[in-house]
């Protein structure tokens, strides 16, 4: 049998000053290790806000200070700890980068956002991130005491090679922390992540930032974690919370074996043209 366990999404709102967006995270770490959630999510670019104007001044290095505190966020309430992402830099480079830590602190994963978010849309949004960041080029799936699972940042979810990718590397519960927008939101967003987990056949956790209203970016919120029938496990609105959700990994395996469309891949035939 495989595990069952609590899952928590930190829908937060990002503040102006680090420290206060820090001190925030850290309250609804501990809130929700007290409730008994044994993976806890941050939304992505978490501790900074999601402006230009903010990611060269709030970047940090691998072991700078946001890593650190997440480091003994997740060793202190022994959880396994999905950071969200930070704008990381290296060098001269910036990246969109989610770091992963276990139970005793220590970093296992390292995601790099592999697909910018570069778009235009008409009437509605224009971002290029681009213009700031580089790109990641790894897929990025590790184990866990609870089982193997896949990180993926926001605009990767638009691209379903990636999830399937990390499906067929072994994930059966893939996260990806977002901020999604009031454009793209609601057309997008639910529809993705059910889609991504219909397709695989496996747990999909859509984890998102509070709206922040009336700032330059305001995120759509509504964190979604979907099962692997595509079915929503649970959900909420746009404001800051804690969203909570029951996982029985088993399901994966049950799914499978009555819709086995995962196991049946026929990719001796659908081969990607060059």
């Amino acid at each position: 049998m495989k595990p069952k366990f609590m899952l928590a999404i930190l829908q937060l709102r990002t503040e102006l000053e680090k420290a206060v967006t820090m001190a925030k995270a850290e309250r609804m770490v501990r809130e929700a290790a007290d409730k008994g959630a044994r993976v806890v999510v941050l939304p992505e670019m978490f501790n900074c806000p999601y402006d230009s104007a903010y990611f060269s001044v709030f970047a940090e290095s691998e072991s700078g200070d946001s890593v650190a505190e997440m480091s003994r966020w997740a060793k202190e309430n022994s959880i396994i700890l999905v950071g969200g992402s930070i704008p990381e830099a290296e060098g001269d480079k910036l990246y969109n980068t989610c770091f992963v830590f276990d139970e005793q602190g220590k970093v296992i994963a390292k995601h790099r956002k592999v697909h910018l978010f570069d778009i235009n849309v008409e009437d509605g949004i224009c971002f290029k991130e681009s213009d700031n960041f580089s790109a990641g080029s790894e897929i990025t799936v590790f184990d866990t005491s609870l089982g193997k699972m896949g990180v993926m940042i926001c605009f990767d979810i638009r691209f379903p090679e990636l999830a399937r990718a990390m499906a067929k590397r072994g994930a059966e519960l893939i996260i990806c922390p977002a901020q999604f927008n009031t454009t793209t939101g609601p057309l997008h967003w639910e529809l993705s992540i059910r889609a991504r987990a219909m397709d695989n056949e496996l747990f999909f956790v859509g984890a998102s930032a509070a709206r922040y209203d009336n700032f330059s970016y305001e995120a759509w919120g509504h964190s979604i974690v979907a099962g692997p029938f595509g079915m929503i496990e649970a959900t909420c609105d746009e404001t800051e919370q804690i969203l909570y959700c029951d996982i029985d990994l088993n399901e994966v395996d049950s799914v499978r074996r009555q819709l086995p469309t995962f196991l049946n891949l026929r990719e001796d035939v659908y081969i990607v043209a060059h």
